[in-house]
């Protein structure tokens, strides 16, 4: 990652207490990390209080849901890259290193948990959520696999980095409130012709509380289907003409001239 680059790390939060300030001082520790933002989605709890004493920005997001609390962060957002994680600890900030060393290639790039030699023991990652999300994905990659050929694994994991040109190019077809919108926005950028790349991320145990989303088999089933129903919605939709230069979003090329020029100015005042 070239310097100049700002990042921002958004971490969507309901009622995170026990865990929030550990996750905003684990991001904000790496130098790469230029801020954290903490999106308060009606938090009941301190979890608000505890991510601005540990250094984040907090957004107030009152509409409920995973998507909305997203869509928030990343309006709210400074950085030239996005970063989106969790505020339960499962993802931690010495993998990102890896997401972004496929910045400059793509406009998206994923992290999947379904490398299971990455998967911590006690992590929420069993036999039904772990090939839900391959089957997803497999589905989303055979309704896209022309022209775009892309090769993903778990369309659910949420620990992401996308360039704040890519949201700009999708986020009026940002629609889904819950966990249909991480399948979404893979969705859209491919309506949009912007490369997406995997990369496998570590996947740890929650070091407290219990996902809304994946808690029970139940759960996940009906995260699934809502995650089916966009995958498939979206594919009916008709596909925008904004389709970037070698599959990066518009403006992408312009970030790197900038920050040359800025690298170059500080060298020669």
């Amino acid at each position: 990652m070239s310097d100049g680059i700002a990042v921002s790390v958004i971490i969507p939060a309901y009622n995170e207490e026990g865990t929030i300030a550990q996750v905003v001082e684990d991001f904000k520790a790496l130098p790469e990390v230029t801020e954290v933002i903490v999106v308060d989605n009606n938090c009941r709890d301190d979890t608000a209080r505890l991510a601005a004493e540990a250094g984040a920005r907090v957004v107030v997001e009152t509409e409920a849901g995973y998507g909305c609390a997203l869509r928030a962060g990343m309006n709210a957002a400074r950085g030239d890259i996005l970063v989106l994680t969790e505020a339960d600890g499962s993802f931690k900030a010495r993998d990102l290193a890896k997401l972004l060393a496929y910045s400059p290639d793509a406009g998206m790039i994923l992290g999947t948990r379904t490398t299971r030699q990455m998967v911590e023991q006690g992590a929420n990652m069993g036999f039904i959520l772990r090939w839900g999300n391959v089957a997803a994905a497999k589905i989303l990659e055979l309704l896209w696999y022309v022209p775009h050929e892309p090769r993903l694994t778990d369309v659910g994991c949420t620990y992401r980095a996308l360039w704040k040109t890519t949201f700009e190019a999708i986020k009026e077809g940002l629609t889904e409130k819950g966990p249909g919108f991480s399948p979404e926005m893979i969705c859209e950028c491919l309506r949009h012709g912007i490369r997406v790349i995997e990369v496998p991320v570590s996947y740890h145990a929650r070091c407290a509380g219990e996902s809304a989303h994946s808690g029970s088999a139940w759960s996940v089933v009906r995260t699934a289907l809502k995650m089916f129903r966009c995958i498939f919605r979206k594919r009916l939709s008709r596909s925008p003409r904004k389709i970037g230069p070698r599959g990066l979003p518009e403006g992408h090329d312009k970030i790197f001239a900038d920050n040359e020029l800025r690298g170059s100015d500080n060298t020669h005042p």
